[in-house]
């Protein structure tokens, strides 16, 4: 076997450790998934992913490491604009994040998991957390360049929103619902979070 072709057999191997991973996790949970599990559901050897991961956590930084290039990929997709004085633009990433986070679901769910058991983890999410957050701090300058007046300090109010569209995508996407209540359509939601997150920001609705 050439050298190109093990790193091709490894990748490979990689990449069906972490799409198994997430199907487990879909069924199973982070805490409650173990790595033969796995390794099972990928049909590899138990061994097979030492070559790969030290240990569930690490698989888990993998994914995360894959959440956040996904993450930047979609800013270079059609639709894009960072100028959050036009309403399209915040509808644009409410629906991006909404939908990223309903095909990922399992994936954040386990990253939630983990950061309760691991100090560690905890952190290394709260700075995936900062970093997304970061990435929207020049989209809010568009409003005060306007001279529009944020609610709050830009920094204070990049948390808000940030907080804001992940905690009800959490309530939503990684379920139960609470009793009782009726779940939004992906549509309902992405108004809801738009209209709420404009009006938020700049005093304005549309």
């Amino acid at each position: 076997m050439t050298a190109t072709s093990r790193k091709e057999k490894a990748a490979e191997t990689e990449a069906a450790l972490k799409a198994a991973a997430k199907r487990v996790f879909a069924r199973k949970g982070y805490l409650n998934t173990k790595i033969t599990d796995i390794t099972a559901e990928a049909g590899r050897a138990a061994g097979s992913f030492y070559n790969h991961f030290a240990g569930k956590e690490e698989l888990l930084e993998a994914l995360l490491a894959d959440l956040a290039a996904y993450g930047d990929e979609s800013a270079d997709t059609e639709g894009h604009s960072d100028d959050f004085t036009d309403p399209a633009a915040v509808r644009w990433h409410v629906a991006v994040y909404w939908r990223f986070y309903r095909e990922n679901a399992a994936t954040m769910q386990a990253l939630r998991q983990a950061a309760l058991v691991s100090d560690g983890f905890a952190r290394t999410l709260a700075r995936f957390g900062a970093s997304q957050q970061e990435d929207l701090g020049d989209h809010l300058a568009h409003i005060t360049g306007a001279g529009w007046r944020l609610p709050s300090r830009s920094d204070l109010s990049t948390l808000m929103l940030y907080q804001l569209v992940d905690t009800f995508a959490q309530m939503w996407l990684l379920g139960p619902a609470p009793e009782n209540w009726r779940p939004p359509t992906d549509e309902e939601a992405i108004e809801a979070l738009t209209r709420f997150v404009y009006r938020g920001l700049t005093g304005r609705d549309y």
